[in-house]
């Protein structure tokens, strides 16, 4: 009899559930029994079936509900209204708002990086959707380097990395930066460059900047080190304009590389010092080396393969 009472007793609770009434504005949960284009379709446990309009999915145009949302799935959505056929109309979308600018927030602080499609163009910038908010990337903001007005289109469609840099959601505002992702990662690959060099490691390189104490030398691959006065030549220099000129091509030694910084020397570079030494009374014209830029950038570009930025 007891097992009789308690049988009855759920199934009562049951028929109860069914005649549950939802209002405007509820946040409900449901199971999803159908996925279709143009709706999804729940099981709320009650009387009346939910549904989901597409035009309440996402805000995100690039969503795909066949391909997003499985059968067995159980969603939150808002109560909207009831239509003519007895059915609960409902919000996916509304209902994620809260939850969405939260994660955001949390994105914010956390500097998480999200994959976002590039869906148009805007003025100074482009769009693109996290967690289902429509965000701006600024123009300033879309690459290492700044991105003209014209360059905009050639975004579209395109994956690209970014992080949240402003979150406002009274304002509906959400920024983002592929940029600062971008720096984040050249950074690596550079340290990954300066941690591949071998003390010792001889190449080419150009002169970019002459000091007085020194100059710098462009070795390939945004490396520059500092070839010390001392490290110029065998002879006692007042300057290092004596010798070299900016746009000289040299041939250098690896010495060190310290706290992100690449020490060089000409003189210990093979053939260099006799070079060198031979060449102090000759005019910048007349001081040459006698080897190719393709031994010294295959060279090079063998030290580093592999270490690379994706673009």
């Amino acid at each position: 009899m007891s097992e009789e009472k308690k049988t009855m007793a759920d199934f009562e609770d049951e028929i109860n559930a069914s005649f549950v009434m939802f209002n405007e504005g509820d946040i409900i949960q449901g199971t999803v029994v159908a996925v279709e284009e143009e709706e999804i379709v729940l099981d709320l446990q009650s009387f009346s079936q939910g549904v989901i309009p597409a035009g309440e999915y996402s805000d995100d145009p690039d969503f795909r509900a066949m391909d997003e949302i499985r059968v067995g799935d159980v969603l939150n959505a808002m109560v909207l209204y009831e239509d003519e056929m007895g059915r609960t109309v409902l919000s996916w979308k509304r209902a994620k708002e809260t939850e969405s600018w939260e994660a955001l927030r949390s994105a914010l602080q956390d500097r998480t990086v999200y994959e976002v499609r590039v869906k148009n163009t805007v003025n100074a910038g482009v769009v693109a959707y996290v967690e289902g908010i429509r965000g701006f990337i600024p123009a300033s903001q879309l690459a290492l380097h700044y991105v003209e007005e014209s360059e905009l289109e050639n975004y579209v469609g395109k994956m690209v990395k970014a992080r949240v840099i402003t979150v406002d959601e009274e304002a509906g505002k959400l920024v983002l930066s592929a940029k600062d992702v971008a720096k984040e990662e050249a950074a690596k690959v550079h340290e990954a460059k300066l941690n591949a060099l071998q003390k010792g490691f001889i190449t080419e390189g150009t002169i970019t900047r002459i000091e007085s104490y020194g100059c710098f030398v462009e070795i390939g691959d945004d490396l520059t080190g500092l070839v010390h006065i001392s490290q110029i030549c065998n002879k006692f220099l007042k300057s290092p304009k004596e010798v070299v000129h900016l746009g000289m091509k040299v041939k250098v030694k690896v010495l060190d590389v310290a706290e992100g910084k690449i020490r060089l020397s000409m003189k210990q570079a093979e053939d260099i010092a006799p070079e060198m030494g031979q060449s102090m009374g000759a005019s910048d014209e007349e001081v040459s080396l006698e080897y190719t830029d393709e031994e010294a950038t295959t060279s090079l570009a063998g030290l580093l393969k592999g270490i690379h930025i994706d673009e």
